[in-house]
């Protein structure tokens, strides 16, 4: 297949559109839509053809309130490395959409899969985790594309959150996800709008 300028502008408007979604409405998402998102990852790549990522979908009310008041605990810890007018900022924004989003997903890395027999992986076996956050990356695109926001939760206890869902101890916490319909669609990433950060240009250097 040929890909052409629509498909291009089709791809550019979705990274223009991905946001990290802090605020959702609490709108179910269809079995169907998720069915899809979920066959989106088939194709993400993965070191070796592992496949390393293993997804938990938390439906349980009290597994999600352990998983909030771990956030909540690891916020305050957080909030603490600011001073000042910082901090004030810090506890300014809304840094997770726990209690709102219809969906939450437990993203993990099984570091010891048997899928892929080692291949690629020997020197560098971070690449599992890294394969892992290509399948979450498709996955929010994927999102997108169903008008589906996705946030990334990454102030938590990792530890904590592994014991709370009694996963095998191969299994590496990589990010847990919120996912539902946003509140408002803007191209304008939230920490641009509370003026925490602006992009900043890649780093791209020949030698």
């Amino acid at each position: 297949m040929k890909l052409t300028q629509t498909h291009r502008q089709a791809l550019q408007d979705i990274l223009t559109w991905r946001r990290d979604v802090r605020h959702f409405r609490n709108d179910p998402v269809a079995p169907e839509v998720l069915g899809r998102l979920r066959a989106s990852m088939d194709s993400a790549p993965s070191v070796g053809n592992s496949r390393p990522w293993r997804i938990l979908q938390i439906e349980d009310i009290a597994l999600r309130a352990r998983i909030i008041a771990n956030f909540e605990a690891s916020n305050a810890e957080a909030a603490q490395l600011y001073s000042g007018s910082d901090q004030q900022a810090y506890l300014a924004l809304k840094l997770a959409g726990l209690r709102d989003a219809p969906v939450h997903l437990a993203v993990f890395t099984d570091t010891a899969p048997e899928e892929g027999k080692g291949l690629g992986r020997q020197s560098m076996p971070e690449m599992l985790s890294y394969s892992t956050a290509m399948a979450i990356h498709t996955l929010w695109l994927a999102a997108r594309a169903e008008n589906i926001g996705v946030g990334w939760v990454s102030i938590l206890d990792p530890d904590d959150v592994c014991a709370t869902l009694g996963v095998p101890p191969e299994w590496s916490l990589t990010g847990y996800l919120c996912l539902g319909y946003a509140e408002t669609e803007s191209d304008t990433p939230l920490l641009h709008q509370t003026g925490w950060q602006e992009d900043t240009a890649t780093q791209w250097i020949i030698r």
